[in-house]
């Protein structure tokens, strides 16, 4: 395996997100043809907007919170060579946990499903810092 298909995973997430901000364009234009944006409020107040944009909002802004953790994490994991197969297979179990989150988030917004979700992601990544922890103290 080379060692750079690492960030196969990363671009996804990247993407994900990128893919979210296409996703809150589209909603908040048609929220604004439908009336239900409130224009006094809309350039500084989140409540202008109905439910629905902020579900993708809050879903976006997630984006940059756990998975600024995963870039470090998998950035520190291929500089130190320690990059393995349990470790590809971590990144893409926390990607996939992302997107299934943001679909989540963005869709039923069931809360009791998007925080087990939302809980592996920040196993994985508890799983990827220990492993981060031991390479540096034992090389």
């Amino acid at each position: 395996m080379t060692h750079s298909l690492i960030f196969v995973p990363v671009a996804m997430q990247i993407a994900l997100t990128l893919w979210l901000y296409i996703v809150l364009a589209s909603a908040k234009s048609k929220a604004i043809k439908r009336g239900e944006v409130k224009e006094e409020r809309r350039a500084l107040h989140d409540d202008a907007w109905p439910d629905s944009v902020l579900q993708i909002n809050n879903s976006i802004r997630n984006q940059f919170e756990v998975p600024v953790l995963f870039y470090i994490l998998i950035g520190v994991i291929w500089s130190i060579g320690a990059v393995n197969t349990y470790i590809y297979i971590a990144a893409w179990v926390f990607v996939i946990s992302r997107f299934i989150h943001a679909a989540v988030h963005t869709g039923s917004n069931y809360v009791p499903l998007r925080r087990n979700v939302f809980m592996l992601g920040c196993f994985v990544l508890i799983g990827l810092l220990v492993f981060m922890v031991y390479k540096l103290a034992t090389s």
